[in-house]
């Protein structure tokens, strides 16, 4: 909320523009073997880290920076990632996940067994089923106020990655001027796993219900994994015509969770990108001072 979270090989920064306007960050090393340990990077399975950065760090650092509003500001330190109340949101975003974008459309597509007759057409309206739900979802929350300010958010992130990647100053103004929309967005990684699970269903035929329904569960990382290896692909080969179009619907369906930011937001987008760059040693350590005014209060590291 209000703010942005970057993450890179070593650390991961969170910037968050407090009630004040003073920009609060918050920054730690990545030490989870997801990130440090050899067989984390070994395909197939390193795809595992950004199921992490969804449901760990991403769930995280959207409570801390909502814990912004509340704290004492005086004392950001104060303000804590951890604790009972923070695992127990991840549970249940994660079996809600589950449940609505895999399990439901399942058990919505097992009532018409009777009258589908193919196991392949079962499958392929069980994925369609899914993104619609997906579409939905994404489609509705964005109507939320609060929400519309997160897709901005999400844009201004874009927009700092795409502007950094093409060697550009890292200013407002500068920011500004690059696309809302990038091949490696956790949104078109969503697009991909509803696509590669209608393949990976459609291998296992039509199985009895409960088995159907726990297959469903048990296959979320494994999907997950393929879906990474195959926008990490896609990202290192975009500038292939045929690999523009394969991703192009994920690129399009970004523009349901990217919406323009403002100079302010592109601002807290920058403090975050540059606190990462320091860690990876990308970027000298410079003054705590906003791109666009004011002092960034740091937050324990």
């Amino acid at each position: 909320m209000e703010g942005v979270m970057m993450r890179g090989r070593k650390a991961f920064a969170v910037a968050v523009r407090a009630p004040d306007g003073r920009v609060v960050l918050h920054s730690e090393p990545l030490t989870n073997p997801l990130y440090t340990s050899n067989w984390a990077q070994w395909p197939f399975l390193r795809g595992l880290t950004l199921l992490w950065d969804a449901l760990g760090l991403g769930t995280r650092a959207l409570m801390w920076s909502a814990n912004i509003a509340v704290a004492d500001e005086s004392d950001p330190g104060a303000v804590k990632f951890e604790g009972p109340a923070a695992w127990t949101t991840v549970a249940v975003s994660l079996l809600a996940a589950v449940g609505l974008f895999f399990l439901l459309p399942t058990f919505l597509v097992s009532l018409l067994d009777a009258q589908i007759q193919s196991d392949l057409v079962n499958n392929i309206l069980e994925g369609i089923v899914r993104l619609l739900i997906l579409v939905g979802y994404i489609a509705a929350v964005g109507r939320i106020p609060e929400i519309g300010r997160v897709f901005q958010y999400h844009g201004a992130e874009h927009k700092t990655i795409n502007a950094y990647e093409a060697g550009a100053e890292l200013t407002p103004e500068s920011v500004q001027k690059y696309s809302l929309l990038h091949p490696r967005c956790g949104t078109g990684f969503l697009l991909v796993v509803v696509v590669i699970s209608i393949l990976v269903f459609a291998l296992l035929g039509r199985p009895p219900i409960v088995i159907r329904l726990l297959s469903r569960v048990v296959l979320v990382p494994v999907i997950a994994t393929i879906a990474y290896e195959f926008i990490r692909f896609g990202a290192a080969h975009y500038a292939n015509p045929l690999m523009r179009a394969l991703l192009s619907p994920s690129l399009a369906l970004q523009r349901l969770t990217t919406r323009p930011p403002d100079d302010g937001m592109v601002a807290v987008a920058i403090v975050a990108l540059r606190k990462v760059l320091v860690a990876e040693g990308l970027l000298a350590a410079e003054p705590d001072i906003a791109p666009a005014g004011g002092a960034v209060v740091a937050a324990a590291d």
